[in-house]
C-alpha cells in the first residue's frame, strides 16, 4: 500500500485570521488513534471559529474536542462562532453540552451536615418503627390474654421445639465450657490464699447470676434469632406475608407471637439448664485439680446461692428471650424482597439482640443494686 492511501491522522491548526482565531480540524477521528489536545495555555485571548476541512471518518473524539474548545471560551468569556460546522456536529455538541451541564447521573455530594441530618432522620423513623412493631406486639399479648382459645397453640408449641428442645446440645456444651473456665481462672487465683473451697461460690454465683441465663441467650440470638428473621424475611420476599393481609389476618397474631411466646417460656427453662451445667463444668474442675470432693462443692455452692440469686437469672433470661424474639421478627418483616435483603435481615437480627442483651443486662445489674438484690 503506497503512503498516498494511508488515512491522514487527526490533527488541528489553530491560526488567527480577521481578528479571530481559526480552529480548524482535519483527517481522521477516532478515539483508538492519537487525538490532538487543546492547548488553552498557548492560545490568544481572541473570538473562535470552528471549522472542519478534509474530515474523513469521525467519531465521539472529535465531538469532545470542539466541546473543550467551547469550554474554554465559556471561561474565558469570549466568542465561540460554530456556524461553519456541519449541522449534524452542532446538534451533537449542543447535546453533549446539555449532558455535561446536568452533571454525572448519582453525583450528589453531601457535606457533613447533610449527612448528619439523614441518618438522625432516619434513626428517628426507624425508632419509630419499633416502637410501632413493639405496640402492635403488646396489643397481641392482650388479645390472646383475652382470647386464649383463638391463639394458635400448635404453631407455639411448635417452635418452642425448635428454639427450645433443639438447642439443648449446643447449650450443653457451651454452658460446660464456661463453668470450666470460670473455675479454672478461680482456682488459680484463689489457691494462693489457700481458699480452694471458695470456687464453688465464684462459679455458683457466676453462673446462676450472669452467665447462665447471658450464654444461653447469646446462642439463641444467632440460632433462633437468625432462623426467625430468615424466615419471616423469606415469606415476605415470596409475598406470603402480603397474601395474609389481603385475607386480613394480621402477621402479628399469626407469625409474630408464636414466635416471641415460645422464646418467652423457654429461655428460663435453657437458663435453669445451663445454670446446672454450668455448675456440674466447675464441679469437675474442683474435684480433678484442687481435689475437692463433689460432696463439698455442692454443699459450699448451696451456702452460697439464695432464692433470690435464682429469680433474678431468671428474670433476665425471660427479658433476653422476648428481646430475641422482637428483634428476629422484626428485621425479617423489614427484610427487602430480595434473597440478599434476607440475608441482611438475618445478619441484622443477631447483631441487634446481641446489643439489646447486653444493654439489658446492665441496666439489670444497676437496678438490682439499687434494690439490695
Amino acid at each position: 500500500m503506497s503512503s498516498a492511501s494511508l488515512p491522514s491522522p487527526a490533527s488541528v491548526s489553530v491560526q488567527l485570521a480577521g481578528g479571530s482565531l481559526e480552529v480548524v480540524a482535519a483527517g481522521e477521528w477516532q478515539l483508538t488513534g492519537k487525538m490532538p489536545s487543546w492547548d488553552a495555555a498557548a492560545i490568544e485571548t481572541a473570538p473562535v471559529r470552528l471549522r472542519m476541512e478534509g474530515v474523513g471518518s469521525w467519531d465521539s473524539s472529535l465531538l469532545v474536542y470542539f466541546s473543550d474548545v467551547e469550554a474554554w471560551c465559556r471561561a474565558k468569556g469570549v466568542a465561540c462562532d460554530d456556524s461553519a460546522l456541519p449541522e449534524k456536529v452542532r446538534a451533537f455538541l449542543k447535546q453533549l453540552e446539555a449532558a455535561r451541564a446536568s452533571g454525572p447521573a448519582g453525583d450528589h455530594a453531601e457535606n457533613f451536615l447533610t449527612s448528619l441530618g439523614l441518618a438522625s432522620r432516619d434513626v428517628v423513623s426507624g425508632f419509630g418503627d419499633i416502637l410501632q412493631f413493639v405496640g402492635e406486639c403488646i396489643l397481641g399479648f392482650v388479645s390472646v390474654a383475652r382470647h386464649p382459645g383463638k391463639f394458635r397453640w400448635r404453631d407455639c408449641l411448635d417452635q418452642m421445639q425448635q428454639c427450645g428442645a433443639m438447642a439443648v446440645p449446643i447449650v450443653s456444651l457451651i454452658s460446660v465450657l464456661v463453668g470450666l473456665t470460670l473455675a479454672y481462672q478461680g482456682a488459680v487465683e484463689l489457691r494462693q490464699f489457700g481458699a480452694d473451697i471458695y470456687v464453688a461460690d465464684l462459679v455458683g454465683l457466676s453462673v446462676v447470676r450472669e452467665m447462665g441465663p447471658m450464654m444461653a441467650a447469646v446462642i439463641l440470638a444467632g440460632r433462633t434469632g437468625a432462623a426467625f428473621a430468615a424466615t419471616l424475611g423469606n415469606m415476605r420476599a415470596n409475598e406470603e406475608i402480603d397474601a395474609l393481609q389481603t385475607l386480613g389476618i394480621s402477621p402479628i397474631q399469626f407469625l409474630v407471637l408464636p414466635r416471641i411466646i415460645a422464646l418467652g417460656l423457654m429461655m428460663p427453662l435453657l437458663a435453669l439448664y445451663a445454670d446446672a451445667v454450668g455448675a456440674l463444668g466447675g464441679m469437675m474442675v474442683a474435684s480433678g485439680i484442687l481435689h475437692i470432693p463433689p460432696s463439698a462443692y455442692w454443699i459450699e455452692m448451696q451456702t452460697s446461692l439464695e432464692v433470690h440469686d435464682i429469680v433474678t437469672g431468671l428474670i433476665k433470661a425471660l427479658a433476653f428471650g422476648l428481646l430475641i424474639g422482637l428483634s428476629g421478627c422484626m428485621c425479617g418483616l423489614r427484610a427487602d424482597r430480595s434473597a440478599s435483603g434476607v440475608g441482611r435481615a438475618a445478619t441484622s437480627a443477631v447483631v441487634t439482640a446481641i446489643l439489646l442483651i447486653i444493654v439489658a443486662d446492665a441496666v439489670a445489674a444497676v437496678v438490682f443494686n439499687l434494690l439490695k438484690v
